[in-house]
């Protein structure tokens, strides 16, 4: 396998990178250092890659980069590159995500149009389904985001499909279910309960603290990227879930015998865009990839919190 990873300095990407090297393949990483977080996050991410043989970091954005170059001999493409975060994205911002999210990820398909690619993989969101599908989630539901950040990854995933239709580049779309776990972005909701939690100081909850999520590790979700990458059927969606539907409640309980003390919960308004429920069918995810989850949730913020104790995060 010679890969190329968009995203590759990212929490999931640079996870994936290692693996693809772990299992013997030659990784191309680009990735755009978008300022969504802080630059030095990225690069810790990417401290175990650099100097690794067979990974090779190229740094620009989708845009403006020599495609036909990156892609030359590459057998598999896997695009994690992305604007991310559902608050973020209404507004004035939105332009930001249409251009990540939609704009680059055409570009990207259009350039593999002619290549003999065995595996063009997308990494989606559960955001896609909103909150008027039944649970749990299955990928023949109807989505309809409520957040334009969902819009944009279901925008990227129709244009993955019709790529295939019409040029067979051979997409496989994983619909992602909140991803946690080492190297989780500063601004997402693990990171900030533990960083919290550990520091004694009030954690956020935005809304009752009833919804519910089905959270799943970062170990997990990589394993079911490369297995895409061999086994997804070219022109189907998967959903990638952790296994169990949670709410938030459930979650500070768990982080409170984690950190090893009740945690002190500060009350805010919820906000525009945070889906009520997700759970995930993944019985398709099952049959066609091997997928199953290995890692609990307890185990999963564990890790995340020896990571952020080593780390100083």
């Amino acid at each position: 396998m010679k890969a190329l990873v968009t995203g590759a300095a990212g929490f999931v990407g640079s996870h994936l990178a290692e693996r693809l090297i772990a299992n013997g393949a030659t990784v191309v990483g680009l990735d755009a250092f978008t300022d969504y977080y802080p630059r030095p996050e990225k690069e810790r991410n990417l401290a175990a890659l650099r100097g690794r043989p067979g990974f090779t970091l190229v740094e620009g954005a989708i845009a403006d980069a020599n495609l036909p170059a990156l892609l030359d001999g590459i057998t598999h493409v896997f695009h994690l590159a992305a604007q991310a975060g559902v608050r973020k994205s209404w507004g004035r911002e939105f332009g930001v995500y249409t251009l990540n999210n939609v704009d680059a990820t055409q570009t990207l398909l259009e350039a593999c149009v002619g290549r003999s690619l065995e595996r063009f993989v997308f990494a989606s969101s559960s955001s896609v389904y909103g909150d008027s599908v039944s649970l749990p989630m299955r990928e023949d539901a109807t989505p309809q985001p409520i957040s334009p950040y969902g819009v944009t990854k279901l925008a990227a995933e129709q244009l993955c499909h019709l790529y295939h239709i019409n040029y067979e580049v051979p997409t496989v779309a994983l619909r992602y279910f909140t991803v946690y776990g080492p190297r989780q972005r500063p601004d997402m909701g693990f990171r900030r309960f533990l960083n919290s939690a550990m520091n004694d100081t009030p954690v956020p909850l935005y809304g009752d603290g009833r919804q519910t999520r089905d959270f799943t590790f970062v170990d997990d979700a990589v394993s079911a990227t490369v297995s895409a990458g061999s086994r997804g059927t070219p022109g189907a969606v998967y959903n990638i879930g952790g296994g169990s539907r949670v709410s938030l409640l459930e979650v500070f309980e768990v982080i409170g015998r984690v950190v090893g003390r009740a945690l002190r919960v500060e009350v805010l308004e919820a906000q525009r865009g945070d889906m009520r429920d997700t759970y995930a069918d993944t019985r398709r995810a099952c049959a066609d990839l091997g997928f199953a989850p290995t890692v609990t949730l307890e185990q999963g913020l564990r890790a995340q919190r020896d990571w952020m104790t080593e780390v100083g995060a």
